[in-house]
Formats: structure tokens, sequence, C-alpha cells
């Protein structure tokens, strides 16, 4: 049987813009977890502002903009054994800004982003287009699992 993840989350910026639950969250790192095979682990979210999530950027990315998403690996072993995966940190109003931009609800989007961080933890990248196609085609399938259309098609909620 599998077992579901823990998810800790934590809300540092107003939650408002998104539309989007904890019960939401858990949702959607389940149907990674289910999708990656990613069992008897934790994951943390960390929802931010913009100067949290710059700032991140800068010191790991060495880029001075906020941007929407960041994941950070631990991949270490509790003393039960579960896995700490790591922590995916998204800037609630960069999200709902590109949501917007984009034509797409902030839910969808965030969603979006959440499974593109969970990703990068289960060790996948873009760093070049094969290895993007790859990723992409996984995004599609977990947010389809969740009922998000494909975020890659234009003007999609």
């Amino acid at each position: 049987m599998l077992r579901p993840p823990t998810v800790d989350i934590q809300w540092v910026a107003d939650r408002t813009c998104l539309d989007v639950s904890d019960d939401d969250i858990v949702e959607w790192i389940n149907a990674c977890s289910i999708e990656t095979g990613q069992t008897n682990m934790e994951v943390a979210v960390r929802i931010v502002d913009e100067n949290e999530i710059a700032d991140l950027n800068r010191q790991y990315r060495d880029k001075s903009s906020p941007t929407n998403v960041l994941s950070f690996d631990n991949g270490a072993l509790d003393e039960s054994g579960k896995v700490l995966l790591g922590d995916i940190v998204i800037c609630a109003s960069v999200v709902s800004d590109e949501a917007e931009k984009q034509g797409k609800l902030a839910s969808a989007h965030f969603a979006h982003m959440l499974v593109h961080g969970f990703l990068h933890l289960s060790g996948h990248d873009h760093l070049d287009e094969l290895d993007a196609k790859k990723m992409e085609a996984v995004e599609v399938k977990i947010l389809g699992v969740i009922g998000i259309t494909d975020p890659y098609i234009e003007n999609n909620g």
C-alpha cells in the first residue's frame, strides 16, 4: 500500500490572490507522489512574497529578481526511513500576476508551479530541449489527473 506523503505547508504571504487551500496542496502533492512513485516521503511547501523569493533567487541562483517557484532538494532520510524530499517555495504574487497575464486561473497556475517544483525534487530538469519535453509531459499528465488542462496550450485555465 502506498503511504501518502507528509506535506508541511507554510503560508507567509497573502493567500487570497490564489484561491488555493491547504487541502488542494495536499491533493496535488499526492498526485505527484503517485505519478512519480515517491512514497514514504515528506515535502515542505512554502508560499512567500516577492522579497523572500527574490532573496532566495539571488542567494541560490545569482538572479536579482523574484521568480515563480524554486525547489531545494534534500533527499535525506529521517530516523524512520522517510525521505525528506525537499522544499518547494512559491511566490503567491508572481504566480497570480503570471496567471492573469496568461489568461489562466491563479489556482491552476499555482498547481502547475507546485507540480513543476515537485518534479525538480524528483530529478527532472529542463536544461535542454529533450529534458524539457519529458518534464512537460509528466507535468501535463499529473495536471490532467487533478483536473487541470495542459498549461502549455495558450489561454488555458
